[in-house]
């Protein structure tokens, strides 16, 4: 008679579950439908983020600049009164400026990746309809 001696072990719930995860991590990556409509739709909202910070912050030290020749701090006299009033005035206009590149950068996104985003919907739309 023969007799089988092998052993088999079988990891538990929570262990196979960090044992997939793990395996995940070695998997090539593949980006789903969903995945790529969520990628599309954060560069839409981040695409004029970066520059309409910078050309803020310049602004505001443009006009930091300006307050301090107003007020005397960089220099004394009339004439640096009214060259800090004019800094000024140029450092407040290049903070405004600021958000209208914003929305154009943005309105320029979304032309840009509009059809794709529309053909997405529509493909993860008809998906979902009961």
């Amino acid at each position: 008679m023969e007799q089988n001696t092998s052993f088999t072990y079988r990891y538990s719930a929570k262990e196979q579950k960090e044992v997939q995860e793990i395996r995940k991590k070695y998997l090539p990556k593949s980006e789903s439908k969903l995945d790529e409509l969520k990628r599309l739709d954060r560069a839409v909202e981040k695409s004029g983020t970066v520059l309409s910070l910078i050309i803020g912050i310049i602004g505001c030290l443009i006009f930091g600049t300006g307050m301090c020749l107003a007020m005397n701090v960089l220099g004394s006299g009339q004439l640096f009164m009214i060259l800090g009033i004019i800094v000024g005035i140029v450092g407040a206009a290049v903070m405004i400026a600021a958000y209208p590149i914003y929305k154009k950068m943005v309105r320029q996104a979304k032309a840009k990746y509009a059809p794709r985003i529309l053909e997405l919907t529509d493909e993860l739309s008809e998906k979902n309809e009961f």
